[in-house]
């Protein structure tokens, strides 16, 4: 994997885990449909299973996220990438590594774990191919000595792929994901 060791993160900070606590705590009492949150006694390290949307090219297919917190969550956007094997995707790398926006320079400390990950099923679920990123094997190359996506600079060009809702695969509204507060 390409996240820093438990060991070399810097701990997070006292509103970082706050904020995580509170998240975990809704994700148990209204997790996002589609994911399954994996416990573990790390409160820095999430795993979470990510199930393919029903009519969808990953429809019955599972994988799994791993999303890293920063000292500074929310302020700074977690590490998340996919635990290879990787689904195959134009925007989701071999490694795991995930072009997404808001994964890098258009996160917000309002946006939390729920809504980044309906964010990265959304993208699945619009794909129409089952394919890598064309500059994959350079990418992933470069990468070898543990660099981490958020070393990388992304060039956000190809929003196609995100734009089809996943209503009409079957899923209820994204309004109806989220649980107001």
């Amino acid at each position: 994997m390409t996240s820093p060791s438990a060991s070399s993160r810097k701990a997070l900070s006292k509103i970082a885990s706050n904020r995580l606590q509170k998240e975990l705590v809704e994700w148990q009492m209204n997790p996002p449909v589609g994911f399954k949150h994996k416990v573990t006694d790390n409160l820095q390290r999430w795993v979470i299973e990510v199930n393919g949307a029903p009519g969808t090219l990953y429809a019955g297919e599972t994988y799994q996220l791993q999303v890293d917190f920063p000292e500074h969550y929310p302020m700074e956007a977690p590490q998340v990438i996919f635990i290879p094997p990787a689904p195959l995707h134009p925007h989701i790398y071999s490694n795991g590594h995930i072009c997404l926006d808001i994964l890098y320079d258009s996160w917000s400390p309002a946006m939390t774990v729920s809504s980044v990950c309906i964010s990265i099923l959304s993208m699945l679920s619009s794909s129409t191919a089952k394919q890598r990123p064309a500059d994959n094997d350079r990418y992933v190359k470069n990468c070898r000595n543990g660099r981490s996506p958020k070393e990388t600079r992304w060039w956000f060009h190809d929003d196609k792929v995100a734009t089809t809702p996943l209503r009409s695969a079957g899923w209820p509204p994204l309004e109806a994901w989220y649980r107001q507060a």
